[in-house]
């Protein structure tokens, strides 16, 4: 968890929570949003399902694909 946190107060990573929108996480990785969703079903980015039915992608594997 400390990693984490270390992590999410960097410039190209301000105020991360658990989660981002999948908007969110096309500008922090510098892709399309098409791109999130193309890696999201491949597997590569992790995601959960809000209440409402939203679909947000988790940080720690935004991280891992944000050092690549």
């Amino acid at each position: 968890m400390e990693t984490t946190q270390n992590l999410t107060s960097s410039p190209a990573l301000p105020q991360l929570g658990r989660s981002v929108t999948i908007e969110r996480a096309a500008e922090i990785l510098g892709v399309s949003r098409r791109t999130v969703y193309y890696r999201i079903s491949e597997g590569v980015l992790q995601t959960v399902r809000t209440r409402g039915g939203s679909q947000r992608v988790m940080v720690e594997s935004l991280l891992v694909q944000h050092k690549h």
